[in-house]
């Protein structure tokens, strides 16, 4: 398998999409947030002082989303037809999962888009709450499903 974002010399290149033909193209990524439980508390009593962390990460997450390109060095610029981030908390786990929805009609996939705005929400979440927890952990930010493209549907986890 080779991987192509390089090329014959190995050099890092982005890779010509153009010939592709469009189709539509959904990904959807999850990752966690783990905190202490007072910290979840406060979360979703509305008890930060910077405000509802829940709406700011959403925000954040789409945001992110769309300017993933500027980030990751050799994604295309996509136009997004929809970006949705949604949180579930689980009090016996302490933690906050977050899932993204990336979609698109075009000619390359959105996983990195869905991938980024799992990881800016979660940011954004340590990033509001540090003052009373700095001990939170981000982990396990990956791609659960995608589809659209040549290689058609690829179920990694059920949702």
């Amino acid at each position: 398998m080779q991987l192509t974002h390089l090329d014959e010399e190995g050099r890092a290149h982005m890779v010509d999409v153009g010939g592709k033909p469009d189709t539509k193209r959904v990904a959807v990524a999850k990752g966690e947030i783990t905190m202490r439980p007072e910290t979840l508390a406060l979360i979703q009593e509305g008890g930060i002082t910077k405000g509802d962390v829940l709406a700011v990460a959403q925000v954040a997450g789409i945001m992110a989303a769309k300017r993933t390109y500027t980030l990751i060095p050799m994604c295309h610029p996509l136009l997004l037809t929809h970006v949705a981030v949604e949180f579930t908390p689980d009090e016996a786990e302490n933690l906050i999962e977050i899932t993204a929805t990336a979609k698109t009609t075009g000619k390359t996939g959105v996983e990195m888009e869905a991938m980024t705005a799992v990881a800016v929400a979660a940011l954004t979440i340590y990033d509001m709450c540090k003052a009373v927890d700095r001990a939170m952990h981000i982990t396990n930010i990956r791609l659960v499903r995608k589809s659209g493209g040549k290689s058609g549907e690829i179920i990694l986890e059920r949702i």
